[in-house]
């Protein structure tokens, strides 16, 4: 079991990771190609890669002699159509966003799904122990010194950003509402072909695809190609293995990590400086994981210890 738990943070981290890095090859795609035409395209490359990793296992299985369970078709269906959705809109509404805010603020924007994911778990009986709400408090503390530049406001672009974070918020939970009763790679297939499908209809509906579009895709043919294999196709699988029989707060924390990647990789690759502030707030992150991953205090048990020793 504790194997398992260690598998799970680190399909998180290693998601977070991916994401996080990969956000200065989505900031240039933002530059020369529309929302919609980018989702579609870097759906559609994860589609294609996901569906070979699917074809693969399911080989290599076969040549095993590995029994399978029946495959509960309605509740992947269904599972995967709202994951798709919910995954597509997140991802287009951050992408729009990031056409009129900094990268900063739109990462401390998004990440905010830590705090929301809690709440809505709330309502679906979703316990959350005392250390992962301080470790939430001192998140958004960490994200806050980390992304936040400037004067904090908010715009159409900001708007966009927030209801990306409250999206991928509920993704977070459809995916652990549905644990244990999908499997993870099929999910993770279903829910990209999904997404590439309503990308593509908006992209029909309020884009016109032209010779600037053409030429768009063509600067931005390797960033694509990146976010199509790694942020989209794998990343994202990495979240569904993640959430397996696992606290999607605690997850949500971990994924929010990606902030922190992204400021180290900016200062590692792009060779920004960080200031004491951006720092700070890295710390903060750390020791939000730190109190995520400890274990609850019992006042029970503390109260049991107290009455022994005297």
């Amino acid at each position: 079991m504790r194997t398992n738990h260690l598998r799970q943070n680190s399909c998180a981290v290693l998601a977070a990771f991916i994401w996080g890095t990969a956000f200065v090859a989505q900031s240039i795609c933002a530059r020369y190609v529309s929302p919609f035409t980018f989702t579609a395209s870097r759906f559609l490359i994860a589609t294609l890669v996901m569906g070979g990793i699917v074809a693969l296992v399911e080989a290599r299985q076969r040549r095993r002699g590995d029994e399978r369970q029946p495959r509960d078709w309605k509740a992947l269906l269904t599972a995967g159509t709202l994951c798709g959705t919910l995954l597509g809109t997140s991802t287009i509404l951050q992408q729009a966003g990031l056409g009129g805010t900094s990268a900063g603020k739109a990462g401390f924007i998004t990440a905010l799904y830590i705090v929301v994911v809690p709440i809505l778990g709330l309502f679906l009986h979703k316990k959350v122990t005392p250390l992962v709400w301080l470790g939430m408090v001192s998140a958004v503390f960490g994200l806050y010194f980390l992304c936040m530049t400037e004067s904090f406001s908010i715009s159409l672009s900001d708007t966009f950003v927030i209801l990306c974070a409250i999206f991928f918020s509920v993704h977070i939970l459809v995916v652990d509402h549905y644990d244990g009763r999908v499997n993870s790679l099929e999910l993770s297939l279903v829910q990209l072909i999904v997404s590439t499908m309503w990308a593509l209809l908006g992209m029909l509906i309020f884009e016109t695809p032209d010779a600037g579009t053409i030429e768009g895709l063509r600067i931005c043919f390797w960033p694509i190609l990146y976010m199509g294999i790694f942020p989209s196709g794998v990343a994202y699988t990495l979240q569904i293995l993640a959430q397996r029989d696992s606290n999607p707060t605690v997850t949500a924390l971990l994924l929010s990590l990606e902030s922190v990647f992204a400021a180290v990789s900016g200062a590692l690759i792009l060779r920004d400086q960080m200031s004491i502030r951006e720092y700070a707030g890295c710390f903060l992150m750390m020791v939000a994981v730190v109190l995520a991953q400890l274990p609850p205090i019992s006042l029970k048990k503390k109260e049991e210890d107290l009455s022994a020793e005297s």
